[in-house]
């Protein structure tokens, strides 16, 4: 048998390939969109990608899912669990739709689904036996949002991010369910999680990428409740806010995307910027001069985890950056479903449109002044929740774009967050609201509560 193991960290999410090492079928499993690392490995070592699933609909990222049926002629297996709500659609009619203990062939490979709704109701897992190394006895479980390493998956994403009432408790009675359904297995058992750590499908996953069985029974906190009720309180509390994106998600992998392929995108233009505009310039360069209305999301490897908070689907995008990265951008951007990447202008094309700038100030001298002042802090729910300043209001930086802002247009505002990353992206959004009297506190919470010892 032969195993591999793909990491996102854009993402912090995991797919795999594995493989009959006699009969050369593949499977991949929860495939993102851009299919690129599964056909280099596969065509490195010789097999042929004949099967492709995932464990459930995602929320986080776009499925490749039927890219690999386009692409690489893939059978695909997909979940017939759960309600009507969450039925696949737009798949190929020789699609086979699972139920709990059916088996997906891979050559002498066994996966045997395991329904295991918490997170969403038809998720499933898959636990794979090796015939072909002579195994009798299950190696390893395909968990997806299911089981991480020190977590399991949220509940509430289809209540919050697809506005489904009374949800959340009834994925979370379903969870406790679902993880009751380990007790057959050994602890030997390995782990095979569909996130690591910086994932917004649970609150506190590891960043380890695979575990055992008895490793979490021992050591991840959903094993340690006998009371079900004090299970779904801890599950259901201080959940991370989902982005925006996840809304989308939802959609556009239950109904199905167009296959993804790299495109010419206009690197010239001397015409009037239109579209949503994302500047993907340094915070330090983009305070000084840009084009008001943008968002300022530095390319790194938190770009799409920010960048998803804003993206609107209906409209073209701009990017001010490098015209050098438009195929990675390209590929970055389709993996959370977005394909209409119009123009990208570089630094010094854009300057001429410049018409705003904003302020620092250094933590030092926030404190001195800030207590009669009008203060934002734009971290997460919990991060407020584990300490703020009492004169505060709290928006987190993702909501801005939606929510009340509690402060006229004209008033001077102090924005803070942690460390000074995500006030740097909430200073661009405020400014596109119109609040122009903003102010960034450099280095965040952290330094604020440096410079009050």
């Amino acid at each position: 048998m032969y195993f591999k193991q793909f990491f996102d960290k854009k993402l912090a999410q995991t797919s795999y390939m594995v493989a009959c090492q006699k009969t050369k079928e593949a499977i991949i499993i929860d495939p993102k969109r851009v299919l690129d690392e599964y056909e280099k490995v596969a065509a490195e070592e010789g097999f042929n990608i004949t099967h492709a699933t995932e464990t459930h609909i995602h929320a986080d990222f776009a499925s490749g899912l039927r890219d690999a049926a386009k692409h690489f002629g893939a059978k695909l297996y997909v979940s017939d669990e759960g309600d009507d709500n969450w039925k696949y659609q737009s798949v190929p009619e020789d699609t086979v739709f699972l139920k709990e203990n059916d088996v997906i062939n891979v050559g002498n490979i066994e996966l045997k689904v395991m329904h295991t709704p918490g997170h969403t109701p038809e998720s499933m897992s898959f636990i794979l036996t090796d015939h072909g190394g002579g195994s009798k006895e299950p190696m390893g479980i395909f968990t997806g949002d299911f089981l991480f390493v020190g977590d399991i998956g949220r509940p509430d994403l289809l209540e919050e991010a697809a506005k489904m009432k009374g949800t959340t408790e009834e994925g979370a009675n379903a969870m406790y369910d679902s993880l009751n359904k380990l007790s057959d297995y050994a602890d030997f058992l390995q782990v095979w999680p569909g996130h690591g750590a910086g994932s917004a499908c649970g609150k506190s996953l590891g960043a380890v990428p695979l575990s055992t069985l008895g490793y979490e029974r021992q050591n991840n906190w959903a094993f340690n409740f006998d009371s079900k009720d004090e299970f779904i309180k801890e599950l259901t509390n201080d959940q991370p806010e989902p982005p925006s994106y996840f809304a989308q998600m939802k959609k556009v992998n239950k109904t199905g995307l167009p296959e993804f392929k790299v495109k010419e995108v206009e690197l010239e233009s001397s015409k009037k910027l239109t579209g949503q505009i994302f500047d993907l310039r340094r915070k330090e360069a983009f305070k000084k001069g840009f084009v008001k209305g943008s968002i300022n999301v530095p390319y790194n490897d938190k770009f799409l985890q920010f960048a998803g908070w804003y993206i609107n689907y209906d409209e073209p995008m701009t990017i001010i950056g490098n015209p050098d990265d438009s195929t990675s951008l390209q590929k970055d951007l389709a993996s959370i479903g977005f394909d209409n990447l119009e123009l990208i202008i570089s630094e010094e094309q854009a300057s001429q449109y410049f018409d705003a700038s904003y302020e620092n100030i250094s933590p030092e001298e926030f404190v001195e002044l800030y207590e009669d002042k009008k203060v934002l802090d734009v971290r997460s729910a919990a991060e407020y929740k584990d300490g703020n300043l009492s004169t505060a209001a709290h928006i987190h930086f993702g909501q801005l774009d939606n929510k009340d802002i509690p402060f006229n247009q004209n008033d001077t505002i102090f924005v803070h967050c942690q460390s000074g990353v995500r006030s740097a992206i909430a200073m661009s959004v405020l400014k596109a609201r119109g609040f122009e009297n903003v102010i960034n506190v450099e280095k965040g919470y952290a330094g604020i509560k440096a410079a009050m010892k």
